[in-house]
């Protein structure tokens, strides 16, 4: 992804079946919030300057489809090698415009080297049906594949691990230009930005990523070539793995693979606990260990300001009940809960006090902790939590705030619901 920030110039739109209850007109008004298209920024978001760190890395936070638009571009003007992981490679318009441009820079002589997962990518309906062409014709293009733990048993190499995917989203090229963060190559995560989309504002679904430019990349690199080398050669999916810490820099990385010594949940466990302001969490899945809700509790009673951004909509409605059952426990405790109207939230990002951040692919629920590859980036820059604290903010506009009597209130069938999917979350 590069890190220049495009133009803006904005478009309102007046989509009345995608409005806010109770919205005024202007501002939020009848907006989703998101960046539909390039030169769209009815959602008020303004595209902040890049960050520099200080080993000379520059890293540009990015918001709904200009991160793809950002990848495409970066892809474009590849001249030497092009490394992309994503968990779902969607065979739609924009899924294709990507396989094409691979397949075109592959015909230019570039070292292509793609990694998807079967299962994100194809979903269970494909599993007995050819892939779609657009992959057949990346192979003969030069594109060097790699279908991770495929579905068909036959087809694993190296033994069949279904309920193992790689959920990485992740890009490198020419080894100085990366990203990663939420979202996957389809055209839900797209809008217009890189194929003119025919979806409705409310079918899209917002997310967040990064771009970085200079050294930091080459961490990116790193992951990367763990995963490609643990798909090729099999062995332990600790191979996979790659652990990068903040120390005393600015950047640090989290590839983490489900195991038992997984550094993912003690990582995040340590974060948390380091903060003294704040903590502001948006999280598309939120259904974490008791020992991770406990510590929110403790730092809201502690006059840690707490604020959860959660999904309204959610492409997997049981996880917005598992979510919801936190919620006593948490507004008891004092903490902030707001939930993104009209799209579907599919971010993944924290910042405590304003100057930790972490950003990826991870979600707090049992799935990344105990089944998924994750890659998330850390960063340690408080202009770069400022950027942050805004995003947040903004969605705060396009939020509803959830409010102890209200939740009061709720019908004792969503309370059941709730206690049963609970119990249940970390089959989810």
């Amino acid at each position: 992804m590069t890190v220049s920030a495009p133009a803006s110039t904005f478009d309102r739109r007046d989509d009345a079946s995608c409005a806010l209850p109770g919205a005024q007109q202007g501002d939020a008004g009848t907006s989703t919030g998101l960046n539909i298209s390039p030169g769209s920024d009815d959602d008020g978001w303004i595209v902040p300057h890049p960050i520099r760190l200080a080993d000379g890395s520059r890293v540009q936070l990015y918001k709904d489809g200009e991160a793809l638009h950002a990848a495409f571009e970066a892809i474009k003007h590849a001249k030497k090698r092009i490394c992309l992981e994503v968990y779902i490679f969607a065979d739609d318009t924009t899924g294709r415009a990507f396989g094409e441009l691979l397949c075109a820079k592959a015909l230019e002589g570039v070292k292509v080297y793609c990694i998807y997962d079967s299962f994100g990518s194809f979903g269970v309906q494909q599993l007995w049906k050819d892939k779609p062409p657009i992959f057949e014709k990346m192979r003969r293009s030069g594109v060097r594949l790699a279908d991770f733990h495929p579905g068909r048993p036959w087809e694993g190499r190296f033994g069949w691990r279904p309920l193992n995917r790689d959920h990485r989203k992740l890009l490198v090229v020419d080894d100085d230009i990366g990203g990663l963060g939420g979202l996957n190559v389809g055209g839900e995560y797209a809008g217009s930005w890189v194929v003119q989309s025919t979806a409705r504002e409310c079918d899209l679904w917002r997310d967040n990523a990064i771009g970085i430019v200079g050294p930091a990349s080459r961490h990116l690199l790193q992951a990367f070539a763990n995963t490609w080398r643990y798909v090729h050669t099999g062995g332990r999916i600790r191979r996979a793995e790659y652990h990068h810490p903040l120390g005393d820099g600015h950047f640090g990385l989290l590839a983490s693979v489900p195991t038992m010594n997984s550094r993912l949940k003690p990582s995040l466990t340590e974060l948390l606990k380091r903060a003294r302001q704040s903590i502001e969490l948006t999280m598309a899945y939120f259904a974490p260990p008791d020992d991770l809700i406990d510590i929110l509790c403790k730092k809201a009673k502690r006059g840690v300001r707490v604020r959860l951004m959660l999904p309204g909509r959610c492409d997997v409605q049981l996880l917005v009940t598992a979510a919801r059952s936190f919620y006593d426990t948490l507004l008891h405790a004092g903490v902030e809960i707001y939930e993104r109207q009209a799209v579907v939230l599919h971010a993944k990002t924290m910042c405590i006090d304003g100057e930790y951040t972490v950003l990826g692919s991870t979600n707090l629920d049992y799935r990344s902790i105990e089944y998924n590859l994750e890659l998330s980036a850390l960063v340690k820059s408080k202009e770069f939590g400022e950027q942050m604290h805004d995003l947040f903010e903004n969605d705060v506009r396009f939020a509803r705030r959830i409010t102890m009597k209200e939740w009061r209130k709720r019908p004792f069938f969503d309370r059941f619901a709730q206690w049963a999917v609970n119990r249940a979350r970390y089959l989810l």
